[in-house]
């Protein structure tokens, strides 16, 4: 079965959910343009969900992807949390914040019955996790409603794991790809490979479709990974110029600059390892620093140091996610590089 035909949709193009620069207006697009428009959900609360929700199935009869995470929330470290604000002192200082002003929160939310209450209304055809997969009754709802199941796989074990839980297709996430390694059996960065080098293998460990991702920009890297085994593929980045996608003025400018060429995995913006543009943050407390507390409560602390930079036209502390190769990063409707997309693949 094609990757086409599990999924309901016309081109073997999946838009990749990224939380924090998109909304609906992304999702839309694509899926009208024939790929599979993807909607990111751990930022949202569900009345936003249910709002997003609503304007997507007003705006489109084509198969859509809804996207969680499924970290297990972490046990707040009192600790740990101060040794992290008392690193970031400096920051605060320099912007005149007040740490003590500053409230806790986990920033990203795990997949939840509540969450599942919301989709329940609109039984999305598609859902996608992050970081594993849901527990098995969270997990059955989803089937209840007759969705498709996908999940990251960064290693050949992880893509096995998730085919003998059930999922309907894999997506093979390389180490050029940007944002949050989708990895869960292991915290291991050494385990990580590219795309290349991952996408082959994956599709001969498992029977079902296989959907790379990393390092993908044009039609050219699309057919190079169907050559591969795989499916079809799953883009961020080149998305993130497009008009409809929301990502900041200076994530916009790093995107189109020179500094794009130069990336990092970094846990310094949530505590978990993630795909940045480097800045002034990652150039001075290093990509992975120790000091950052469990995933997602690192957030919480840069949040107003964020606020502060980007209110000055500056990205220095902000997460500038992008994958390795942003040379395919335009600003260009999103439909047209859904079909740009798939123009070099015969899928």
């Amino acid at each position: 079965m094609t990757l086409q035909q599990l999924l309901g949709i016309r081109l073997p193009v999946v838009q990749a959910p990224m939380a924090g620069v998109q909304g609906s207006a992304l999702a839309v697009a694509v899926s009208n343009a024939g790929g599979l428009g993807s909607l990111p959900c751990a930022m949202l609360g569900p009345e936003a969900i249910r709002d997003e929700l609503a304007a997507i199935v007003a705006q489109t009869s084509q198969p859509y992807n809804v996207n969680f995470f499924c970290h297990a929330p972490p046990v707040p470290d009192a600790a740990r949390e101060a040794a992290w604000r008392k690193l970031l002192a400096p920051y605060y200082a320099e912007f005149g914040i007040d740490p003590q002003a500053i409230p806790a929160g986990p920033g990203r939310r795990p997949f939840s019955h509540e969450a599942a209450d919301v989709l329940e209304a609109f039984r999305p055809p598609v859902v996608s996790f992050h970081f594993g997969l849901p527990a098995p009754d969270l997990l059955a709802r989803v089937r209840s409603w007759g969705a498709k199941v996908l999940s990251t796989a960064t290693t050949v074990a992880e893509a096995r794991w998730l085919e003998a839980q059930g999922v309907d297709a894999v997506v093979a996430q390389g180490l050029e790809a940007g944002g949050h390694r989708g990895m869960f059996l292991t915290g291991d960065l050494g385990t990580q490979m590219g795309t290349f080098a991952l996408v082959p293998q994956v599709a001969r460990a498992v029977r079902i479709p296989v959907i790379a991702a990393g390092g993908i920009a044009d039609a050219r890297g699309v057919a190079a990974v169907v050559a591969l085994g795989a499916a079809g593929a799953q883009l961020g980045t080149a998305y993130m110029l497009c008009p409809e996608v929301t990502t900041s003025e200076p994530h916009r400018a790093a995107l189109a600059s020179d500094a794009a060429q130069v990336t990092a995995l970094t846990n310094l913006f949530t505590g978990r390892p993630s795909r940045s543009i480097v800045n002034r943050l990652i150039r001075e407390l290093g990509p992975l620093n120790a000091a950052t507390p469990a995933f997602p409560l690192a957030a919480a602390a840069i949040a107003p140091l964020r606020a502060k930079a980007e209110a000055a036209g500056s990205g220095d502390f902000s997460p500038l996610w992008a994958g390795q190769n942003a040379s395919a990063c335009r600003v260009v409707p999103a439909a047209t590089l859904t079909g740009e997309l798939a123009s070099g693949c015969s899928g």
